[in-house]
């Protein structure tokens, strides 16, 4: 008797052959309960094109707009400016689970209904998370998804289907679409087609609207974010959350270009890798796959793949942070694991003098928030790695030149291994300063500009004024002040960094012994060894993994920051 998951996947291929899907070398079937379905190199290997997809099968914010049901309800709260085109999928979504006899029940069906990320964990779950920027970001995210359903959702269903919807179904269309969506490059002309006298326009799509910097064709599952990660706080704002609410776009118009999040039925079930199996790529004209309009799934193997091989693609150079936010994952000593450091903005208001430092910040475009990749500490004083990056030092020496002013202040001499971003110090030293440094500042800048102040000094110059003023130990000081808070804060009710790797040693996931299990009543030797460990949930290994390495940056950032601001007392600069 075929399993539920069998049965499921039967339809789904079916529907996927009704809509003109191209399995050229590959096939779909179920992995395990934590992955749910892949793609796996099939007995008719290809070397090349792998999956073919129609354009016209992707959930797009067009298409949505075009629906029958919910395109004159989403129109209006959108030219409005109330939602953004990631709402619009969510909600579509949201409706086609409810809608009975919908057309897209295979593909639905498909999709898991459980997920790994915080926004499901289970409040002891969560507590492991204490002390990170996820914990915060998790409660903030919760809050905006009850507001954002009782404001715009809620009614609209009832109103829509007759039917009451509920907060849980609202919330796994969220979650469904952050880990499966794709930046799509569109042609032009298929978003735009060219009017015919006396017809409208096929997608109702304003040619002006765009927010997202992103422009990956590579197959990176990005979600409409460029290469930083999308969990960045800002205060205590979560902007992949924000976005949702402020009336942000991820569609990005260039050239012959526009840049659509959606969600392409089929490639959506490629599972993650570093090392990515395949790319994902769009065919316009039909003349790489023979189907115009079409996104297909294509090779980076240099040789045919084994057949059974798992098809993988890249979601990104992500950190745990971002992996565990979006798509309730982590990978164990993650090489683009980051830590993010951040001033609040509301702390600023208890400091000494600061209306002058907000000024002062606010002329340089300083940034109240950094982001330390892992690559850093290659280097750094104590480098932890081999640097990649053969323009690194140049470029560090480039940027702080600029910098200088009468000359009366030394160059560090440590410039070189200043792991630190620019930025970031230039926030830290503005609020720093004493109250004679901002009387400096002042007058260094009365002088470039006149006492009339005939313009207005730029950025730059008034960098140049403030490091003159107060060079770099009060920052590093306050930059190791900031770190030793993080370590407390990530230590507090978890204990050390030792303390989460001996938690990790002792611990066992359900599902790992159940892989090792050859029969019920028979356990293999790697199972017994198991045996009188901790049995631990998926999600809290999860969470011990990505706070591990959190405390294990931190420590060696703070150890950069304490050398650094040794240095920088002994120089006096």
């Amino acid at each position: 008797m075929a399993s539920p998951e069998e049965m499921k996947l039967e339809q789904f291929l079916q529907w996927l052959q009704l809509n003109r899907v191209e399995l050229r070398g590959c096939k779909i079937k179920y992995c395990d309960s934590n992955k749910g379905f892949g793609i796996f190199a099939s007995n008719d290997v290809s070397e090349g094109v792998l999956l073919v997809v129609p354009l016209d099968l992707a959930i797009t914010p067009m298409r949505v707009l075009q629906d029958p049901t919910l395109g004159p309800e989403c129109s209006a709260m959108f030219e409005e400016g109330e939602v953004d085109d990631r709402f619009l999928m969510i909600l579509f979504l949201t409706v086609e689970r409810l809608r009975k006899n919908s057309s897209w029940k295979p593909y639905l069906d498909m999709l898991p209904t459980t997920f790994g990320s915080p926004l499901w964990f289970t409040d002891d779950e969560l507590l492991e998370l204490k002390g990170t920027t996820l914990y915060r970001a998790t409660e903030l995210q919760k809050k905006k998804l009850q507001s954002l359903y009782d404001d715009k959702v809620k009614d609209l269903v009832k109103k829509l289907l007759i039917l009451d919807g509920d907060l849980e179904r609202f919330v796994k269309a969220n979650s469904v679409f952050w880990t499966r969506a794709l930046n799509i490059p569109l042609p032009h002309s298929y978003v735009f087609p060219p009017i015919q006298e006396g017809s409208e326009s096929t997608f109702p799509i304003n040619k002006n609207y765009g927010a997202s910097s992103d422009q990956n064709s590579n197959g990176e599952l990005v979600n409409g974010k460029d290469k930083k990660p999308c969990l960045l706080i800002l205060g205590c704002e979560v902007l992949g959350v924000a976005s949702q609410v402020s009336g942000a776009t991820s569609t990005l118009i260039q050239g012959e270009t526009v840049w659509v999040e959606g969600l392409v039925p089929a490639i959506d079930f490629c599972n993650h890798d570093l090392k990515a199996a395949a790319t994902w790529e769009v065919d316009g004209s039909g003349s790489t796959t023979g189907v115009p309009f079409s996104m297909y799934l294509l090779s980076a193997e240099q040789s045919p793949f084994q057949v059974e091989k798992e098809i993988s693609i890249s979601y990104g150079n992500k950190g745990n942070e971002e992996l565990l936010y979006l798509y309730g994952f982590v990978l164990d000593d993650n090489p683009d694991d980051y830590l993010m450091v951040h001033y609040p903005m509301e702390a600023l208001q208890s400091v000494p003098f600061s209306d002058s430092k907000t000024q002062l910040l606010e002329a340089q475009n300083a940034e109240m928030r950094c982001l330390l990749p892992r690559s850093l500490l290659d280097h750094g004083f104590f480098p932890v790695g081999t640097p990649q990056i053969d323009g690194y030092n140049k470029n560090k020496i480039n940027q702080v030149c600029n910098y200088s002013w009468s000359g009366q202040r030394k160059m560090p001499s440590y410039l070189n291994e200043l792991v630190f971003p620019e930025e970031f110090l230039t926030a830290l030293r503005t609020i720093a300063m004493k109250e004679d440094e901002i009387f400096h500042v002042s007058s260094l800048l009365e002088e470039l500009v006149g006492s009339g102040g005939e313009r207005q000094p730029s950025d730059t110059e008034v960098r140049a004024a403030v490091w003159e003023a107060c060079g770099n130990s009060g920052a590093l000081q306050f930059l190791v002040d900031l770190l030793h808070m993080k370590m407390m804060d990530l230590e507090e009710g978890s204990g050390m960094e030792d303390c989460d790797t001996q938690l990790l040693e002792k611990a066992y996931i359900p599902e790992t012994l159940k892989q090792y299990t050859k029969n019920e009543n028979n356990l293999s030797r790697e199972a017994n060894d198991l045996i009188g460990h901790s049995v631990t949930s998926r999600n809290r290994w999860s969470s011990v993994v990505y706070r591990r390495g959190q405390k294990l940056l931190t420590r060696l950032f703070l150890k950069e920051a304490e050398h650094a601001l040794q240095l920088s007392l002994s120089e006096r600069n």
